[in-house]
Formats: structure tokens, C-alpha cells, sequence
């Protein structure tokens, strides 16, 4: 059975499994691996300190995969002025085809993106921002529930509602996004209209991955209550791993008058780099995983986790209900 929809026709890729932009993770080991599965990945472009670095990090990918894969362009405020029109030049100029765009509005740069016939798909977490996007010209949306790791939003609306609310408006292509990890996952997905799934913390429970053993084996020990919610009162919500660093970030964030440089030394992302995923030491610093957490109990290679999902969808699909539930 193949699940070929929209989305496989659309970006040329053999699974409806996408491995959606992740900091300091989606390098060319781990986008490779996804490549190579058949699936959807994206590298990281803020991960790479200079857009001459990502078109380095581009060939790097390229060398160990002859498939479809693509780069992801957060667009966020910051301190330090980031080059975002450099990094989407080096995009283009690398010959990347397919782009995920998140943060703030992608308009700026969907023209050039577009004249060079990139596929462009934005991340949101809301029907309305998706709609928005939509009629800005992107290709396709991916939807992220309240059970995401990063940020899924203020409206807390988990994907068993955003889904299906979300794909009785769009006419473009919907991937579903948070809390998936499993071939059930995909089904009920593709169910509730999506034509895809996106998966994060999954990923990182990967051999490909280039992060500490000791954080993807946090992974498959934590459950779908090891997560916590930090920002909120910055307005700025984040679901994050549940550890010492991040429940303290949570105390003080209550506190009357908080604002974020209160918490900015625990919530930096060098030392979670360095700490966490280079370290292994999985209290050092705040780092992102999602619910799915519960779902995942064991770290395979991406091939692995591709074809299982796959398998159980195809099985769940093709089995017949019992005679008493027809």
C-alpha cells in the first residue's frame, strides 16, 4: 500500500513523513538519514553560523543522499541582526527546491523564493495564520498542535481539533504537526484531513542525530508528562523537556514583575548545545521535546523509524474491524 496524496506528488518524496527544521539538530546527518528513508527533512539554516556555512552544510547533505530534502528559515526576533536575506540567497543558490519557513511572515521573501521555483512550507499554529499564509502564495502548511515541542502558541488548541479545523479551509496541502511518532499517528492524521505528518522529538531518538545518547535515551526513559511550559508570561510559550533548568525557569517566570533577561541566562540556547546535546548532561540546560515522548521506546535509525511507522499504518488500514464493531 503507498500513500501517495498532494503532498508526495507535490515535493517528490516517497513517505508522508516530514522532519520538520530543528535547531542545532537538523544538520546533514540526521536530514541525510530522513532523505534517505524516503522521507521529508530540513536542515536547519540558523544552525549554521554564516550563510556561507549553511551552503557548506548543503553539500554536506548532498554528498550522503541523492534524494528530495529541504531547508528550514526560522524567522525570529533578535538581538543580533540576523542576515535572513543572505541565508535565503544561499538557499536559492545551492539549488535547494524546498524551503520551511517559521516564525514571523514569510512574505519578504516568498518572491525570490518563488522566482526560482522553491516550494515554500509554512509553519503555523493557528487556523487564521494558516489561512494567512495560504494567501501569500506558500505551497503548503504545516499545522502545529498544542502538543509540539517549541512553540505551539497561546491558543492551546491541540491537533485533534487544529487539524481537522484547519483542513476544511486550506485548499493547499496540510501536514500535521505534534505528537506524532507512530504509524496510528499518520493514520489518524490522514483521517482528520492532513496529508501528512511532521515529526521532531521522534527524530531526535535517532542514531542520525547529532545529539548525546544520553538525551535520546531521556527521551524513551521520560512520558508524555515529562514536558513543561515555559514563557507563557512572556507571551511567548514554549513546550520544552521537564528538568531542573526548566522548572526553575518556570519559578522565576512567575514571579511578580518577571521578564525574560531574568530567566535568559538558564534558557540560552549555547549552553543547552553544549551542555545538553553535546554533553549529555540532560539537567544542564533547557532543551525541546515534545509529548510524543511517550510514544517513543527505543532509539532506531531513521530508516528504521520510516519503515515502522509505514508498516503500521499500512496494517492498521488494511485490517478489517471485528465482526461485532461492523
Amino acid at each position: 500500500m503507498a500513500f501517495n496524496n498532494r503532498f508526495t506528488e507535490t515535493f517528490g518524496i516517497e513517505h508522508p513523513i516530514v522532519c520538520g527544521g530543528m535547531l542545532a539538530v537538523g544538520t546533514a546527518e540526521l536530514i541525510a538519514g530522513v532523505a534517505n528513508a524516503g522521507a521529508l527533512g530540513f536542515l536547519s539554516a540558523l544552525t549554521q553560523p554564516t550563510p556561507e556555512a549553511l551552503a557548506r552544510e548543503i553539500e554536506r547533505c548532498r554528498e550522503r543522499t541523492d534524494k528530495p530534502f529541504g531547508v528550514n528559515l526560522t524567522i525570529l526576533p533578535t538581538i543580533d541582526p540576523v542576515p535572513y536575506d543572505e541565508y535565503r540567497e544561499a538557499i536559492i543558490e545551492s539549488g535547494v527546491r524546498i524551503v520551511e519557513t517559521a516564525g514571523s511572515n514569510p512574505a519578504p521573501h516568498l518572491p525570490s523564493f518563488q522566482a526560482a521555483g522553491v516550494k515554500v512550507i509554512h509553519k503555523a499554529v493557528a487556523v487564521r495564520h494558516a489561512l494567512k499564509a495560504q494567501a501569500l502564495g506558500v505551497d503548503a502548511v504545516s499545522i502545529d498542535g498544542f502538543e509540539c515541542a517549541g512553540h505551539p502558541g497561546d491558543d492551546d488548541v491541540p491537533g485533534l481539533v487544529l487539524i481537522p479545523a484547519a483542513a476544511r479551509q486550506l485548499e493547499i496541502p496540510l501536514i500535521a504537526s505534534g505528537g506524532f511518532a507512530t504509524g496510528s499517528g499518520l493514520v489518524a492524521a490522514l483521517a482528520l484531513g492532513a496529508c501528512a505528518i511532521s515529526m521532531g522529538t521522534r527524530f531526535e531518538a535517532t542514531v542520525e542525530a547529532p545529539i548525546h545518547r544520553r538525551v535520546k535515551d531521556q527521551i524513551v526513559a521520560n512520558s508524555e508528562l515529562d514536558t513543561t511550559l515555559v514563557f507563557r508570561e512572556f507571551r511567548n510559550t514554549a513546550r520544552v523537556a521537564r528538568n531542573a533548568v526548566s522548572e526553575e525557569i518556570k519559578r522565576i517566570g512567575s514571579g511578580r514583575d518577571a521578564t525574560f533577561a531574568d530567566v535568559a541566562h538558564l534558557a540560552s540556547g549555547a549552553r543547552a548545545r553544549e551542555a545538553v546535546l553535546a554533553g549529555g548532561d540532560v539537567d544542564g540546560g533547557m532543551w525541546w521535546a515534545g509529548q510524543a515522548q511517550g510514544l517513543i521506546d527505543s532509539v532506531e535509525t531513521c530508516a528504521s523509524v520510516v519503515d515502522s511507522i509505514i508498516a503500521e499504518a499500512e496494517d492498521i488500514i488494511g485490517r478489517r474491524l471485528p465482526a461485532q464493531l461492523v
